[in-house]
Formats: C-alpha cells, sequence, structure tokens
C-alpha cells in the first residue's frame, strides 16, 4: 500500500496473453482475505462466474498448510480486477516487464481459480498467524465482465487432469500408506517387476499385474490403517511377510513373475489378477492375523483351494463380478474378502454376515 494509501501496491511482473495485459504478483497470504471477494452461493449459477464453495475441502487444506508450514507448497490464484489498475515499470528500458501494480482499494478484485485455496489460507491464519507473514502468487486479470470470467474459469478448468492415484501414491513422501506402498513394490517379491507404478488401471498389453494405488489401499487393509496413521517398520516388514506368503499359494502370481504365462491372460481368465481381488485378500488376511497371530502362515495353504477362474460363475458373480465384468465396487471387495474368510477358516463378523445375507438374498 503506497503512501497516500490509495492503492494496493505489489511487486509484479507483466505480459500479455491473445492481446490481452496480464500481472504475475507476490501477495501475503495475510492480505489474501481482505482482497480477494468471492461470488456469494446464493447467487444463481447463470450470473456466477465460479463453481459454489466446497466447504469439506476447507479444513482439508487449511490442515495443509498448518502442519506443513516448512514445506508446504500453494499455487497461484488467479482473479480479476474490477478497476483502473496502474504498472509502474522499475526501468522502461532494460526492465519493461518488471515493476510496481498498483491497484486502487476500491476495486473488486474476483477470484476466478483458487476460492477454496483463498478459504483455507484465511482459516489457515486463524490457528497459525505467523502463516500471514508467507507469499502466494497472483495472475490478475483485467475483469472485463461476467461472460468474460465466466469463459476464463471454463478455460482454467477445461484442461485441468488429476493425476492418477497411483501417481499420487508414488509421488506422496507425507504419506504412511504412500511410503507403505513404495517400500513393498520394492522390496516384496510379489510385487518386485510387476507394479505399475503410474496408472491406477493395467491396460490390456501391460506386463503389470498390480497397481501401486491396488497395494497400498489393500495393504493399509491388511494393517488396519486409516488415511494418517503412521506405520511403523515392524508392520511394514510383516505386510512384506504377509504378501511374499500368499504368493507361495497363488502359483499364478509366480509364473507371471518368471513369464511363464503372460499377466494379460491371466487379467483375462482370473479374478486373483484384479485389484478387487487383492483388497479383498488384504481385509482378509487383517482377520487372519487377528484371529491366528502365530498360526496364519499355515493357514494360508487353503489358498489353493479356492477356484480363482472368471469362468466360475457360481462362484464370483455377485461379488468379484457382477453381469461378468470384474467389479471394483466396496460391496464387492468386501463379498470377495467375506469368501476368502470361509476358505481360510475366519469365522465372518456380523457386519460380514449382514453382507452375505443381502447377496443371498
Amino acid at each position: 500500500m503506497d503512501a497516500q494509501g490509495y492503492f494496493h501496491t505489489f511487486p509484479a511482473v507483466r505480459g500479455t496473453q491473445a492481446g490481452r495485459p496480464f500481472f504475475i504478483a507476490m501477495c501475503p497470504l495475510k492480505l489474501v482475505p481482505r482482497l480477494f471477494v468471492f461470488d456469494e452461493e446464493e447467487v444463481p449459477p447463470e450470473m456466477r462466474a465460479q463453481r459454489t464453495l466446497n466447504r469439506a475441502r476447507i479444513p482439508e487444506i487449511a490442515e495443509y498448510l498448518v502442519t506443513h508450514p516448512e514445506s508446504y507448497v500453494l499455487s497461484a490464484l488467479t482473479a480479476s480486477v474490477n478497476g483502473e489498475v496502474n504498472f509502474q515499470s522499475i526501468d522502461d528500458l532494460r526492465q519493461p516487464s518488471l515493476g510496481l501494480l498498483q491497484i486502487p482499494m476500491d476495486a473488486s478484485i474476483l477470484i476466478n481459480d483458487g476460492q477454496h485455496r483463498r478459504a483455507a489460507i484465511e482459516e489457515a491464519i486463524k490457528q497459525r498467524p505467523e502463516v500471514g507473514q508467507d507469499n502466494v502468487p497472483v495472475l490478475f486479470f483485467m475483469d472485463e465482465g461476467l461472460h468474460r470470467s465466466q469463459q476464463m474459469f471454463a478455460d482454467l478448468n477445461k484442461y485441468a487432469v488429476r493425476p492418477s492415484y497411483s501417481l499420487s501414491t508414488l509421488y506422496d513422501h507425507r504419506d504412511a500408506g504412500s511410503d507403505l506402498a513404495r517400500f513393498l513394490a520394492v522390496n516384496c517379491l510379489t510385487f518386485k517387476g510387476l507394479t505399475e507404478m503410474e496408472k491406477s488401471t493395467i491396460s490390456n498389453r501391460s506386463t503389470k499385474l498390480f497397481t501401486l494405488s491396488g497395494i497400498k489401499h489393500a495393504s493399509r487393509a491388511l494393517l488396519k490403517k486409516h488415511q494418517k496413521q503412521e506405520i511403523t517398520t515392524e508392520e511394514k516388514l510383516l505386510a512384506k511377510e504377509y504378501w511374499e506368503a500368499v504368493s507361495e499359494h497363488i502359483p499364478d502370481w509366480t509364473k507371471a513373475r518368471t513369464k511363464e504365462v503372460s499377466t494379460a491372460e491371466l487379467r483375462q481368465d482370473y479374478v486373483h489378477a484384479h485389484g478387487v481381488t487383492l483388497h479383498a485378500l488384504g481385509i482378509a488376511g487383517a482377520a487372519l492375523l487377528t484371529t491366528q497371530p502365530k498360526a496364519w502362515r499355515s493357514k494360508l495353504k487353503a489358498l489353493r483351494s479356492i477356484d480363482w477362474s472368471r469362468s466360475n460363475v457360481e462362484l464370483w458373480e455377485g461379488r468379484a463380478m457382477h453381469h461378468g465384468r470384474i467389479s471394483k465396487a466396496n460391496t464387492s471387495v468386501q463379498l470377495s474378502a467375506n469368501l476368502i474368510k470361509q476358505a481360510l477358516g475366519v469365522k465372518l463378523s456380523p457386519e460380514d454376515a449382514a453382507f452375505e445375507a443381502q447377496h443371498d438374498a
């Protein structure tokens, strides 16, 4: 803010897109809640330039900022300024694009992209005021009316693609479950060399048998761990031991590793080559480890008695399959886990029994 108090002043870089000027500026986080406004939710959609605020997302983002004050990363906000701005270049000859951006204090600055980050910043500052001293980059455009603002929102989100769950797992070093999945993919003989690290689905021609995200879901279920719970070294080693023991009794997994059979053939012919079964084996394993902490390894021999063939419609239809297609639904996972539990001699819980009653109805 300048000495006269009429402007908000930001260090900025000036650029041009599609013949229109824009500015990239650094804004202190503590000013974000006061400077940037958001379309009120009560306004009809056709009169807004944004989606409505999903308040369920705000605590998670705010917690991320508060919990990781020394390592968080916050992407730029995009805003439109409804008012005349002034850009003062530092050096008109040598650095004409570097300077100070002055925005009138009575101008409206409307968020085009980043409304949840803006709300989360406000909440994070309430919990941890020192966060307000940090900065966030802001991309400023000139407001050209509702039509242009709506088109900006559509264009900014049209090509946005979320990374696959496997890739997020591979790159997430804050999450204990992701760390467990990476550990198993590299160190567990069952998964080593057979894990798709980037995609959460496996193509027909892929030589991989498991996805990193599938390993994460199944192993967290095995250890009965929720998303934010820590996982000890001993638990990691137990998961490794369990999955290697399981593979001893599913010979097709070993054949896939030794290239005696193609993974494409296994996916086509057997339910054990799909994530629903891996997850189910994790759930069944958790029950087995609880009820048979000493004898669980020998109990796994019963896996050899299960007919994993997709052609066994009587066994798998309504469980791992629906109308002949593999199902990833939670109900399919649970019902498949029930079948495996029964094969292993594990008594079904009341919740399990309720699922079975619905399946038999």
